[in-house]
């Protein structure tokens, strides 16, 4: 069984290279302001993996085409007392 048939909550968020070049933006429903813009997909993985800290994440990062080059599994840190 996957996370999603066990009813865990996860966020999903989404590297994507910026068509002017400059950076990379990280997508997320999770994101207060849906979309953030880093100077490199690194500093956007870490963002992401920091924001999510206590929730399960999928972070897939993509390339110029549009293909999935990386994918990283976080798993939250919550614990409940």
């Amino acid at each position: 069984m996957n996370e999603l048939q066990l009813g865990i909550e996860m966020q999903l968020y989404e590297v994507h290279p910026r068509k002017d070049k400059r950076g990379a933006d990280l997508i997320s429903d999770a994101l207060p302001f849906g979309r953030l813009l880093y100077d490199t997909p690194d500093n956007a993985i870490s963002y992401a993996q920091h924001y999510s800290r206590s929730h399960h994440a999928v972070i897939r990062v993509y390339d110029d085409a549009g293909n999935v080059i990386e994918t990283h599994v976080h798993k939250g840190d919550f614990k409940e007392w």
